[in-house]
């Protein structure tokens, strides 16, 4: 597994740092993998780039970064309380409106 810094992530929001991060993934029960650092670094560029991000855009722009591994399918492994909402929460970042709804499996 490659050593992530906080200078790995530029677009990290004010006060995140990978320390953080792996504090919350353990506080959740996650094991931080490449895998996920890549999806946390994806969500936090969307959000760079996007004032208010919508879930349904965030949706496809990782359902499109992780493709080629599964998709949405492979994602939900990684983070089972939902990529959007536990991934979010994981990147320093408030996940959109409609991503945690207790009802649809995500439960941050």
């Amino acid at each position: 597994m490659t050593q992530y810094t906080d200078q790995d992530f530029s677009h990290a929001p004010h006060g995140w740092s990978t320390a953080t991060a792996i504090q919350v993934a353990q506080g959740n029960q996650l094991e931080l993998t490449d895998d996920h650092w890549e999806a946390i670094k994806g969500l936090q560029e969307y959000f760079a780039k996007h004032d208010f991000g919508k879930r349904r855009e965030l949706v496809d722009a990782l359902e499109e970064k992780f493709h080629n591994k599964g998709g949405m399918k492979y994602l939900y492994r990684l983070f089972p309380s939902g990529p959007v909402a536990q991934g979010c929460k994981i990147a320093g970042i408030e996940p959109p409106s409609g991503s945690i709804d207790q009802s649809f499996g995500s439960v941050v």
